[in-house]
């Protein structure tokens, strides 16, 4: 279901998913080390639907924000940022009653003028960026170096543009996986292959994976055209006494701490010299969407 509903999405151009309060809580209390005293930029958010406007609002003296920013996007007309910074109402404390709508010159696209001038000042960047985007938009927080926390297509793990970026320990993938969203009509969709991608630290990406299995090199054959073993489906197959290459899924990285394997490349485009073709066959048939990992030596 989680699939087709991706692909659906890609065809429609429809990136209107809008993350569910509760999968924001349970990836959010991973960071709040990393808020205090920051500026927070929404850049692919309907303040007055997103909930990511709702949870850092809400949220704001608690996590000791400097400043909340959210700039709402119109296709074809000018449109406005909502901001938090001060207490306005002279109530004593800052929260979602203190928030001042600017209107906005552009239509709030998040590769406008004044988007990136915001993206300039703030800290992190939090929010569900528009999917088919999606490489453009990692681009750009990589070109202007921020930190951030986004949903994005678990399948973009394995894209040209995106895989160095986690080999070269540029981005990762967060601690939960947001599954369920809301649309535009009130209804809600379920997505299975979503997943945070962050280049803020947290304790669990510190937690090696635990296993059991011992190699054997008849429960893990090689590939046709090459010295590469190959882990079924399950992560917790790999096994704990072999040092040579292995190709898992590739959602299997997050699963990995960091100093636990080191991410080789993407069978998807493995090197011509060291494997032929440039893909991995096993009985002749065309290996994709998969990872080369290699245990480091600790």
């Amino acid at each position: 279901m989680g699939n087709s509903n991706l692909h659906k999405a890609k065809t429609e151009k429809n990136d209107e998913f809008y993350t569910q309060l509760s999968d924001i809580e349970n990836e959010m209390k991973h960071y709040k080390k990393h808020f205090k005293g920051k500026r927070i930029f929404l850049n692919c958010d309907d303040p007055e639907k997103s909930n990511f406007w709702r949870y850092f609002s809400l949220n704001f003296e608690h996590l000791g924000l400097k400043c909340l920013t959210s700039t709402h996007f119109e296709s074809d007309k000018s449109s406005y940022k909502l901001e938090i910074c001060a207490d306005i109402n002279g109530d004593g404390k800052i929260d979602h009653k203190d928030t001042v709508k600017t209107q906005l010159k552009q239509n709030g696209d998040f590769r406008s003028a004044e988007a990136i001038e915001i993206l300039k000042e703030c800290d992190i960047v939090v929010t569900n960026p528009p999917f088919s985007l999606f490489r453009e938009y990692i681009a750009q927080l990589m070109e202007y170096d921020k930190d951030f926390i986004v949903v994005g297509p678990e399948s973009a793990i394995v894209l040209k543009q995106i895989f160095p970026l986690i080999k070269h320990n540029k981005l990762w993938l967060g601690a939960t996986k947001p599954k369920t969203y809301n649309m535009p009509d009130g209804s809600t969709t379920t997505h299975g292959n979503h997943c945070w991608f962050t280049n803020l630290d947290f304790p669990k990406r510190h937690e090696d994976l635990i296993l059991f299995r011992d190699y054997d090199k008849d429960k893990y054959p090689k590939y046709d055209n090459s010295n590469v073993i190959a882990i079924d489906g399950n992560y917790k197959h790999i096994p704990k006494d072999y040092g040579g290459e292995m190709l898992v899924s590739y959602a299997s990285i997050r699963h990995f701490g960091k100093d636990q394997f080191e991410l080789l490349t993407a069978a998807a485009y493995t090197n011509k010299e060291a494997y032929g073709s440039g893909h991995l066959y096993m009985n002749g048939n065309k290996k994709f969407s998969s990872i080369i990992i290699k245990r480091k030596i600790k």
